[in-house]
Protein backbone atom coordinates (compact mmCIF):
# COMPACT_ATOMS: atom_id res chain seq x y z
CA UNK A 1 0.00 0.00 0.00
CA UNK A 2 1.39 3.37 -0.98
CA UNK A 3 0.65 6.17 1.29
CA UNK A 4 0.41 9.71 0.32
CA UNK A 5 3.42 12.25 1.31
CA UNK A 6 2.25 13.82 4.53
CA UNK A 7 3.30 14.33 7.55
CA UNK A 8 1.17 14.05 10.84
CA UNK A 9 1.63 16.11 14.00
CA UNK A 10 0.13 15.78 17.29
CA UNK A 11 0.33 18.07 20.21
CA UNK A 12 0.59 16.75 23.72
CA UNK A 13 0.83 18.09 27.42
CA UNK A 14 2.62 15.48 29.29
CA UNK A 15 0.35 13.39 31.93
CA UNK A 16 0.89 15.49 35.05
CA UNK A 17 -2.09 14.97 37.40
CA UNK A 18 -3.39 18.89 38.63
CA UNK A 19 -2.23 20.13 35.02
CA UNK A 20 -3.64 17.65 32.26
CA UNK A 21 -7.14 17.53 30.78
CA UNK A 22 -8.41 19.52 34.57
CA UNK A 23 -11.64 19.94 32.83
CA UNK A 24 -11.67 16.08 33.78
CA UNK A 25 -11.14 16.47 37.06
CA UNK A 26 -14.67 16.54 38.78
CA UNK A 27 -15.33 13.38 37.28
CA UNK A 28 -12.35 11.64 37.40
CA UNK A 29 -10.08 13.38 40.11
CA UNK A 30 -6.45 14.53 39.31
CA UNK A 31 -4.63 11.37 38.57
CA UNK A 32 -7.70 9.94 36.82
CA UNK A 33 -7.69 13.06 34.38
CA UNK A 34 -3.94 12.67 33.82
CA UNK A 35 -4.72 9.27 33.16
CA UNK A 36 -7.43 9.78 31.21
CA UNK A 37 -5.31 12.63 28.91
CA UNK A 38 -2.50 9.86 28.65
CA UNK A 39 -5.33 7.10 27.51
CA UNK A 40 -5.94 9.76 24.93
CA UNK A 41 -3.02 10.60 23.51
CA UNK A 42 -1.75 6.62 22.67
CA UNK A 43 -5.18 6.45 21.34
CA UNK A 44 -4.44 9.38 18.93
CA UNK A 45 -0.63 8.16 18.06
CA UNK A 46 -2.13 4.90 17.05
CA UNK A 47 -4.09 5.90 15.27
CA UNK A 48 -1.75 8.01 13.71
CA UNK A 49 0.90 5.21 12.81
CA UNK A 50 -2.03 3.04 11.31
CA UNK A 51 -3.01 5.36 9.05
CA UNK A 52 1.01 6.87 8.01
CA UNK A 53 4.41 5.56 8.84
CA UNK A 54 5.75 6.16 12.07
CA UNK A 55 8.70 8.16 10.39
CA UNK A 56 6.39 10.48 9.09
CA UNK A 57 4.31 10.58 12.48
CA UNK A 58 5.71 13.18 15.26
CA UNK A 59 4.44 13.92 18.86
CA UNK A 60 4.82 17.80 19.94
CA UNK A 61 5.36 17.69 24.12
CA UNK A 62 4.61 20.42 26.49
CA UNK A 63 5.46 20.58 30.07
CA UNK A 64 7.61 17.95 30.56
CA UNK A 65 9.81 17.26 27.41
CA UNK A 66 11.69 14.10 28.87
CA UNK A 67 8.55 12.72 30.68
CA UNK A 68 8.75 9.18 30.56
CA UNK A 69 4.88 8.66 29.49
CA UNK A 70 6.77 10.26 25.64
CA UNK A 71 9.65 8.19 25.64
CA UNK A 72 7.31 4.90 26.34
CA UNK A 73 5.26 6.33 22.89
CA UNK A 74 8.67 6.74 21.16
CA UNK A 75 9.57 3.25 21.92
CA UNK A 76 6.02 1.66 21.56
CA UNK A 77 5.44 3.38 17.47
CA UNK A 78 8.75 4.85 16.48
CA UNK A 79 7.36 8.15 16.57
CA UNK A 80 9.56 11.53 16.34
CA UNK A 81 9.18 13.68 19.29
CA UNK A 82 9.88 17.41 19.36
CA UNK A 83 9.30 20.40 22.01
CA UNK A 84 6.39 22.63 21.41
CA UNK A 85 7.50 26.15 20.15
CA UNK A 86 6.29 29.00 22.33
CA UNK A 87 3.45 30.91 21.47
CA UNK A 88 -0.23 30.13 21.61
CA UNK A 89 -2.06 27.19 20.02
CA UNK A 90 -2.05 28.93 16.54
CA UNK A 91 1.70 29.54 16.43
CA UNK A 92 2.78 26.20 18.00
CA UNK A 93 0.10 24.42 15.26
CA UNK A 94 1.70 26.60 12.44
CA UNK A 95 5.41 25.60 14.17
CA UNK A 96 4.58 22.16 13.65
CA UNK A 97 2.91 22.45 10.22
CA UNK A 98 5.94 24.05 8.77
CA UNK A 99 8.58 21.72 9.99
CA UNK A 100 9.23 20.03 6.94
CA UNK A 101 8.32 21.01 3.08
CA UNK A 102 5.36 19.61 1.85
CA UNK A 103 1.67 18.91 3.06
CA UNK A 104 1.41 18.29 6.55
CA UNK A 105 -1.29 17.94 8.82
CA UNK A 106 -1.61 18.38 12.93
CA UNK A 107 -4.57 16.70 14.80
CA UNK A 108 -5.69 17.05 18.42
CA UNK A 109 -4.62 14.63 20.53
CA UNK A 110 -8.38 14.36 22.68
CA UNK A 111 -10.22 12.94 19.33
CA UNK A 112 -9.94 9.34 19.45
CA UNK A 113 -13.30 9.56 17.07
CA UNK A 114 -10.34 10.36 13.99
CA UNK A 115 -10.01 7.18 12.71
CA UNK A 116 -6.80 5.84 10.78
CA UNK A 117 -9.57 5.53 8.14
CA UNK A 118 -10.26 9.53 8.35
CA UNK A 119 -6.52 10.42 8.94
CA UNK A 120 -6.12 9.23 5.29
CA UNK A 121 -8.97 10.39 3.33
CA UNK A 122 -7.67 13.62 4.79
CA UNK A 123 -4.40 12.83 3.83
CA UNK A 124 -5.93 11.99 0.30
CA UNK A 125 -8.31 15.47 0.24
CA UNK A 126 -5.06 17.27 1.24
CA UNK A 127 -3.59 16.47 -2.67
CA UNK A 128 -6.38 18.27 -4.23
CA UNK A 129 -7.33 21.05 -1.85
CA UNK A 130 -5.03 23.97 -0.55
CA UNK A 131 -6.77 22.97 3.24
CA UNK A 132 -8.24 19.95 4.43
CA UNK A 133 -9.99 20.05 8.17
CA UNK A 134 -12.56 18.22 10.46
CA UNK A 135 -14.80 20.21 12.01
CA UNK A 136 -15.63 19.45 15.78
CA UNK A 137 -18.96 19.63 16.98
CA UNK A 138 -17.98 22.01 19.96
CA UNK A 139 -17.16 25.01 17.68
CA UNK A 140 -13.92 24.22 16.67
CA UNK A 141 -11.81 21.35 14.94
CA UNK A 142 -10.17 18.04 15.48
CA UNK A 143 -7.51 18.40 12.07
CA UNK A 144 -6.25 20.99 9.49
CA UNK A 145 -4.23 20.33 6.93
CA UNK A 146 -2.40 22.27 4.73
CA UNK A 147 -0.40 22.10 1.02
CA UNK A 148 1.35 25.37 2.46
CA UNK A 149 2.40 28.24 5.25
CA UNK A 150 -1.14 30.14 5.29
CA UNK A 151 -0.33 32.93 8.74
CA UNK A 152 -4.08 34.37 8.40
CA UNK A 153 -5.47 30.71 9.26
CA UNK A 154 -3.47 30.53 12.54
CA UNK A 155 -3.00 34.43 13.99
CA UNK A 156 -5.16 36.30 16.06
CA UNK A 157 -7.88 33.27 16.20
CA UNK A 158 -10.32 32.87 19.18
CA UNK A 159 -8.70 29.41 20.15
CA UNK A 160 -11.24 27.69 22.82
CA UNK A 161 -13.88 29.32 22.00
CA UNK A 162 -17.09 28.03 19.70
CA UNK A 163 -16.37 30.77 16.63
CA UNK A 164 -12.68 28.87 15.75
CA UNK A 165 -14.38 27.10 12.91
CA UNK A 166 -16.51 29.70 11.44
CA UNK A 167 -13.49 31.82 11.71
CA UNK A 168 -11.00 29.72 10.54
CA UNK A 169 -13.77 29.22 7.25
CA UNK A 170 -14.15 33.05 6.50
CA UNK A 171 -10.33 33.44 6.15
CA UNK A 172 -10.34 30.54 3.87
CA UNK A 173 -12.90 32.02 1.44
CA UNK A 174 -11.43 35.50 2.18
CA UNK A 175 -8.09 34.07 1.05
CA UNK A 176 -9.72 32.21 -2.21
CA UNK A 177 -8.11 28.92 -0.76
CA UNK A 178 -10.21 25.55 -1.73
CA UNK A 179 -10.72 23.81 1.41
CA UNK A 180 -12.02 19.99 1.96
CA UNK A 181 -14.56 19.12 5.26
CA UNK A 182 -14.80 15.41 5.00
CA UNK A 183 -16.48 14.81 8.11
CA UNK A 184 -17.49 16.53 12.20
CA UNK A 185 -16.10 14.84 14.91
CA UNK A 186 -15.82 15.63 18.33
CA UNK A 187 -13.20 15.65 21.18
CA UNK A 188 -12.67 14.43 24.63
CA UNK A 189 -13.00 17.81 26.61
CA UNK A 190 -15.58 17.69 29.07
CA UNK A 191 -16.72 14.97 31.99
CA UNK A 192 -19.75 14.02 29.20
CA UNK A 193 -17.10 13.73 26.61
CA UNK A 194 -15.31 11.20 28.36
CA UNK A 195 -18.33 9.61 29.28
CA UNK A 196 -19.29 9.22 25.31
CA UNK A 197 -16.14 7.41 25.07
CA UNK A 198 -15.55 5.71 27.78
CA UNK A 199 -18.86 3.86 28.28
CA UNK A 200 -20.14 1.16 25.78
Amino acid sequence: MTHPPVTLHLLAKAPLAGVAKTRLIPLLGEQGAADAHAELVRCCVNHACQALPAENVTLWTALEHEHPFFTQLRADYSIGLKPQSEGDLGARMRHALGDAPGPAMVMGSDCPRITPALIRLCATQLAHHNVVILPAEDGGYGLIGTQDDYPTLFSDMPWGSEHVFAETRARLTACELTASYPKTIWDVDRPEDWQRWSLP
